[in-house]
């Protein structure tokens, strides 16, 4: 028996990374059930597709970058299309994010919560564009890749380049060198 019995933890676990990274509840409603982040993130893109922090696609159709969420649906029925979520906004259904850290030929590479009840890194198989491959019978299938725009769109900017000494104003103190 697993040490936390039937309690499911993989959501606050994800919402957990997000909260210690920073990212604002606006932009990441943080939550102990997948759906119910989801359903903010999916929200926000459609009410704000230019500026959401998050944009939902179809596994079939994106390739994941680090820092997306690849997600799949638990549920004895699961839901075709991440679209098909609208009909259940609000309730809670049985579902699996982790957050894609790493992509290579062949490979998506993503972190989780509650993996056999621990964090664990999985190797997803991808196709020639990055996209990852169906799941294998008997697993649940991937229902929806949000891909992470955190960072890259306002108020952020790409950050300044680091400062040399050649490019800092020239010291106006008149304190004595050595002194404090």
């Amino acid at each position: 028996m697993p040490l936390w019995g039937d309690f499911a933890w993989s959501a606050a676990f994800i919402s957990w990374v997000f909260v210690s990274a920073g990212v604002d509840a606006r932009e990441f409603p943080p939550s102990a059930t997948h759906a119910f982040y989801l359903d903010g993130l999916i929200a926000d893109a459609r009410s704000y597709p230019d500026t959401a922090a998050f944009m939902p696609h179809a596994p079939t159709e994106y390739a994941p970058r680090p820092g997306d969420l690849l997600c799949s649906d638990r549920s004895p029925r699961p839901l075709l299309h991440w679209t098909h979520r609208a009909a259940d906004n609000g309730r809670a259904r049985p579902m699996h994010c982790d957050i894609v850290v790493r992509t290579a030929p062949g490979v998506v590479e993503a972190v989780g919560g509650n993996v056999l009840d621990t964090v664990m890194l999985t190797r997803f198989p991808a196709d020639s564009w990055g996209r990852v491959m169906p799941a294998p019978p008997g697993w649940p299938p991937f229902l929806v890749v949000m891909e992470s725009r955190l960072g890259r769109l306002p108020p952020w900017t790409a950050a300044a380049p680091p400062a040399t000494p050649g490019s800092l104003p020239a010291a106006t103190s008149a304190a004595a060198p050595g002194a404090r």
